[in-house]
């Protein structure tokens, strides 16, 4: 079974004082609101945090937390601490970074359903409408055991570029696959062109 690991340890330092998982999305915290969105998919989803006191800690209700005292030394060690806290009937992992807004309920079980049917592949990773790879990655139990020589802030990288022949993309409307916000100012531009497209539509 696919398990979704969502990345909630950063540091949100470019927030200048601010935590970006708990801007305000769709009336939530922003994690809140991803864990949800995951959750609907009916898969197992945890959610890596910094320590279990940590305030992002009590607004991912519904699913496991997992801590990484580690994840100041970059993403890398997140990511190595949540795929190794998964259970053994993982078969999957769908890495979903916590500040993705755009990113729906749709798009996670799509992901999940074409890397359910598709056992040729390892890895599925979501793309831009115009293919330009993003987020969520979706990675097999074969290759969890090279997450366990993750550091530092590259992520998973490694791990792409060692089975390229084995991954494959799979676009998502517009450009959600790519649009995480890491500072005030990205926040307030989504909010200002989210306003917009409403206005469009009523």
């Amino acid at each position: 079974m696919i398990h979704i690991l969502i990345l909630a340890a950063g540091q949100s330092s470019r927030m200048r004082g601010g935590d970006k998982l708990l801007e305000q999305v769709d009336g939530s915290a922003c994690l809140t609101t991803l864990v949800q969105r995951a959750l609907q998919s009916g898969r197992p989803t945890s959610v890596v945090v910094p320590d279990l006191n940590h305030p992002r800690a009590s607004v991912a209700q519904g699913a496991r937390l997992i801590p990484s005292p580690d994840a100041h030394l970059g993403m890398g060690h997140s990511i190595k601490a949540g795929v190794t806290a998964l259970p053994d009937n993982a078969t999957a992992v769908m890495i979903l970074p916590g500040d993705m807004p755009d990113l729906t309920a749709q798009d996670v079980q799509i992901l999940a359903d074409t890397f359910d049917a598709s056992p040729e592949i390892d890895i599925l990773q979501a793309a831009t409408e115009d293919g330009i790879a993003g987020h969520p990655i979706i990675f097999r139990s074969t290759l969890f055991d090279d997450f366990q020589k993750l550091t530092g802030d590259k992520g998973a990288f490694a791990i792409l570029q060692n089975n390229k022949e084995k991954r494959k993309l799979l676009s998502l409307t517009g450009q959600r696959a790519r649009l995480d916000l890491d500072t005030p100012e990205d926040w307030a531009n989504w909010r200002q062109k989210r306003k917009s497209q409403d206005a469009e539509t009523s």
